[in-house]
């Protein structure tokens, strides 16, 4: 039995956007990581380059976004600010829902154009740590 993204938990609008981008089964890794993540549970995964782990980690957590909650509720933490941009263009792309907005910050960026984004409501953030914490630390 062929496993799809729907059997595995992901929504129609989910799948239909998926689809639309190539993507008609889950790999490895998202097969056993997306049922578990749904269901709020912890997963530690380990796959090689190029085998869907951003999908497996970001697909559960855009499902999970309450689009009218315009305040932060999931962060992603990335070691440099490239895999910052590679991870926020990948979960861009997997988002069907206008409604749900991102933000990268990392360091090299205007941290006030950062935090006025933050102001007006972003609901996933995907950073490098120590712009996170640049960001943690300000009084403003």
């Amino acid at each position: 039995m062929t496993l799809s993204f729907k059997s595995i938990g992901l929504s129609e609008a989910r799948v239909k956007t998926l689809e639309k981008l190539g993507f008609t089964a889950p790999t490895e890794i998202q097969a056993q990581a997306i049922p578990h993540l749904l269901s709020g549970r912890d997963v530690v995964g380990q796959a090689q380059t190029g085998t869907g782990k951003t999908a497996a980690f970001s697909l559960p957590i855009l499902e999970q976004i309450d689009p009218k909650n315009k305040s932060v509720q999931a962060l992603i933490l990335t070691p440099t600010r490239e895999l910052a941009i590679q991870v926020c263009q990948a979960i861009r792309n997997f988002n069907d829902d206008r409604r749900i907005f991102t933000l990268n910050v990392y360091g090299g960026q205007a941290i006030d154009r950062q935090i006025q984004r933050l102001q007006k409501g972003v609901q996933l953030v995907v950073g490098t740590p120590g712009r996170v914490l640049d960001l943690l630390n300000r009084k403003d």
